[in-house]
C-alpha cells in the first residue's frame, strides 16, 4: 500500500490532569479540578469595568511569579465541595501531553479513518482487508480493549451489496422452482432442472482463473444473471422426455430420443451465447474492464453447465424415476394414466 495517511492530527502541548481516588472520596470532580486551575493561571472574571465605549473585564489570577512552571500547579491548594483546602499532589497529578487538533464522530462515538492506496500489481482490495482483519487488528484490540473498528468506504458498500444480492438471488431461486413446479406439475423434476446451476458457478470460477481476473461483485451480478439462463438447456430437455412419455416410450427411450434431439439446439444456444460475449471477454480497453468480470461469469459458467447438463439430466431424470418405482408412487408421466396437456405451452426448439 502506498500513501497511507489517517485523519488524526496532534494538537498543541498541553496539561493533562487526572484525579486520584482520595479525591472521588472527597467529593471533587475533574471539572471541579479544571475550573480551579484554569482560573488560578488563566484567571475567572472578578467584574467589568465601563470606560468610555468600551467595557474592560477584570480577572483575578495567580501572580506572573507563581504561575511560570508546572511546579507551581502541584503546589497550589484544591478547594473541595466541603470548603475545605487540600494539597494539588494529595488528589491529583498531572502531565504534559498533546490534545486533539480535532476530534471526529460517527453515531457519537470518536472515530480515526485510516486511507491508503492499494497496489494493484501485487494485491486488491479484499485481500488486503483480509489481512489486516486477519493479522492486524487481534493485536490492536487486545491492546486496546474499549477500541472498535469497521470496514467503510468501498468495503462497507460491497458488504450491503452483496447482502441485497444474497437475498435477490434466493428469491430468484424461488421464483424459478415454483413456475417449474406449476410447468412439470412435480416437486422432483424442479429440482432436476435446476442442479445445473451450482455447475455453473463452478464455471464462473474456472473462466475468472483461466482469464485470470479477481472474483468481484459484479462477478456476482454475472453468477445471478447466469443462473436464469443455465436452466433454459436442462428445461427443453425435461420436457422433451416427458412428451416423449407421455407419447407413449420407455424412460430409456425418451431420455435417448431426448439427447439425440435436443443435442444441436442446446449446443447452438451454449456457443452462441459464449461467442457474442468473447468480444468482451477479450477487450483491453480500460472501459470494458468493468464489464468483463461479469461477461466472463456468464459465458464460460453457460458452456461449463451445457457439457454437464447433458450428463447430468438423463442421469438424474432415470434416478427419480426408479426411486418412485422402489417406493411404490405412482409414475404420473406414464402415458396410460395421464393425457398430454397443454402441448403448445412451451416450444423447445427445432432441431
Amino acid at each position: 500500500m502506498t500513501d497511507i495517511s489517517d485523519s488524526f492530527r496532534e494538537g498543541k502541548v498541553e496539561m493533562k490532569l487526572s484525579l486520584k481516588p482520595e479525591a472521588r472520596t472527597l467529593g471533587l470532580t475533574l471539572a471541579d479540578l479544571a475550573r480551579q486551575v484554569r482560573a488560578g493561571f488563566y484567571g475567572d472574571e472578578a467584574m467589568r469595568i465601563q470606560r468610555g465605549r468600551d467595557e474592560v473585564k477584570v480577572m483575578v489570577r495567580y501572580p506572573l511569579e507563581e504561575r511560570t512552571s508546572l511546579g507551581h500547579i502541584e503546589s497550589m491548594r484544591v478547594r473541595t465541595p466541603a470548603g475545605d483546602m487540600v494539597p494539588f499532589n494529595r488528589v491529583a497529578q498531572v502531565e504534559i501531553g498533546r490534545g486533539f487538533a480535532t476530534i471526529e464522530r460517527t453515531d457519537r462515538q470518536r472515530v480515526v479513518s485510516v486511507t491508503a492506496d492499494i497496489d494493484q500489481t501485487a494485491a486488491n482490495a479484499d485481500e488486503v482487508n483480509a489481512d489486516i482483519s486477519t493479522n492486524i487488528m487481534p493485536g490492536l484490540l487486545s491492546d486496546f480493549p474499549g477500541l472498535r473498528y469497521s470496514m467503510e468506504g468501498q468495503a462497507q458498500e460491497q458488504q450491503e451489496s452483496l447482502g441485497s444480492l444474497k437475498s435477490g438471488f434466493a428469491m430468484a431461486l424461488m421464483m424459478i422452482f415454483v413456475l417449474l413446479a406449476v410447468l412439470f406439475k412435480s416437486y422432483i423434476q424442479p429440482i432436476i432442472v435446476m442442479s445445473a446451476i451450482p455447475f455453473g458457478l463452478v464455471g464462473a470460477i474456472w473462466g475468472h482463473l483461466i482469464m485470470g481476473l479477481d472474483l468481484t461483485m459484479v462477478s456476482m451480478f454475472g453468477v445471478v444473471a447466469l443462473t436464469g439462463v443455465v436452466v433454459n438447456d436442462s428445461l427443453i430437455m425435461i420436457d422433451f422426455i416427458n412428451r416423449s412419455r407421455r407419447d407413449g416410450k420407455t424412460v430409456h427411450d425418451a431420455i435417448v430420443a431426448a439427447g439425440m434431439r435436443r443435442f444441436r439446439p442446446i449446443m447452438l444456444t451454449s456457443v452462441t451465447t459464449f461467442a457474442g460475449l468473447m468480444p468482451l471477454i477479450l477487450e483491453k480497453s480500460l472501459q470494458a474492464k468493468f464489464l468483463i468480470p461479469m461477461a466472463t461469469s456468464l459465458g464460460f459458467g453457460v458452456m461449463f453447465a451445457t457439457f454437464i447438463t447433458l450428463i447430468l439430466v438423463p442421469v438424474s431424470y432415470t434416478i427419480q424415476v426408479d426411486f418412485k418405482r422402489y417406493l411404490g408412487i405412482k409414475d404420473e408421466m406414464a402415458a396410460q394414466e395421464e393425457e398430454d396437456e397443454d402441448e403448445n405451452f412451451l416450444n423447445p426448439g427445432v432441431a
